[in-house]
């Protein structure tokens, strides 16, 4: 048995084929740095972003995906691709500029999807609308995604790492989404100062309560030029230990319900201007310990995924 519902498995059921994500790069930013909701970003956030493999946003959207289609497609034997539109907040564009970027996207040979990585308070139905319009009017094969970025359910750390939206703001984000049908990942990071065990289930139950479909998790890095960086730099910035983060994913995943794919366990750091990656261990390292731990314990995702539908009524004779 699957100790875990993997990304590949997810996308290889879904488009009939194995398909592999290729990076997109915009020339976009973000509400929490651009001073519409604040200036330096999340306190965890790097002035790159997630952006620091992936191509210039000089180079057009149609040239930057031939080019990582060629690379990807031979290393890791793709037949169909998923535009993901990465870096920052894309829909934080203007509707009438993301619609130019995407209309590129949608007739590159063998995409299946756009997927856009973006925040709870930047989706709305108007620009949701305008979006599929635009894939509608190009390539209506071509579905839609949002890979929305939480990090956790725990409204007091959103608070405490200025995320500059709320708990509310991401259901409601996920709600509208579901109402058209969309694709949603969501983007965690179980190990965020001030959660704990407790956070970390609540987060598996929310997704699994709402339905997303997948679901991406990240290690806390800490980078130089972030909030954090300085604190770590300090002294004042207390990191779990890797034996708590294995724990917390474990946690995770058994609470989890095992329809919603995973699309990692744990990411990776730009090498430069990064004080802390990974306990500094590869991540196959990191994840071959959780796999070895949860095959220990006899677990895996959806063990305890028990507490919807009634719970207190599953005892009841009818």
């Amino acid at each position: 048995m699957e100790l875990y519902y993997k990304y590949t498995d997810y996308l290889i059921k879904k488009y009939g084929a194995k398909t592999y994500k290729l990076p997109i790069n915009l020339p976009v930013t973000c509400p929490n740095r651009d001073g519409n909701l604040g200036k330096n970003g999340c306190a965890f956030c790097g002035e790159k972003a997630a952006g620091f493999e992936i191509l210039s946003d000089a180079i057009s959207v149609e040239n930057q995906l031939l080019e990582n289609k060629e690379y990807m497609g031979d290393r890791f034997n793709a037949e169909k691709f998923i535009a993901y539109f990465q870096n920052f907040t894309n829909t934080y564009l203007p509707l009438t500029h993301l619609r130019k970027f995407i209309a590129e996207a949608v007739q590159v040979d063998d995409i299946v999807a756009i997927n856009l990585s973006t925040r709870p308070d930047c989706i709305n139905e108007e620009y949701l609308e305008g979006v599929l319009a635009e894939i509608e009017d190009k390539n209506p094969l071509v579905e839609l995604g949002l890979e929305i970025g939480l990090q956790t359910v725990n409204y007091h750390t959103l608070e405490e790492v200025q995320r500059g939206h709320t708990l509310a703001e991401f259901i409601d984000a996920v709600l509208m989404a579901k109402k058209y049908d969309l694709e949603v990942s969501v983007h965690l990071i179980p190990n965020l100062p001030g959660d704990n065990l407790l956070d970390v289930r609540e987060n598996a139950r929310i997704l699994s309560a709402l339905g997303v479909d997948t679901v991406k998790l990240h290690a806390l890095y800490i980078r130089e030029n972030s909030l954090f960086g300085k604190k770590y730099a300090e002294g004042e910035l207390e990191i779990t230990s890797l034996d708590d983060y294995i724990e917390r994913i474990i946690l995770f995943l058994e609470n989890l319900d095992p329809s919603i794919a995973v699309q990692r366990l744990l990411g990776r750091a730009p090498g430069k201007e990064t004080l802390f990656e990974n306990w500094d261990l590869h991540w196959t390292k990191i994840q071959n310990k959780i796999l070895a731990e949860m095959k220990k314990r006899e677990t895996y995702q959806g063990k305890k995924f028990d507490y919807l539908s009634g719970k207190a009524l599953k005892g009841f004779t009818q």
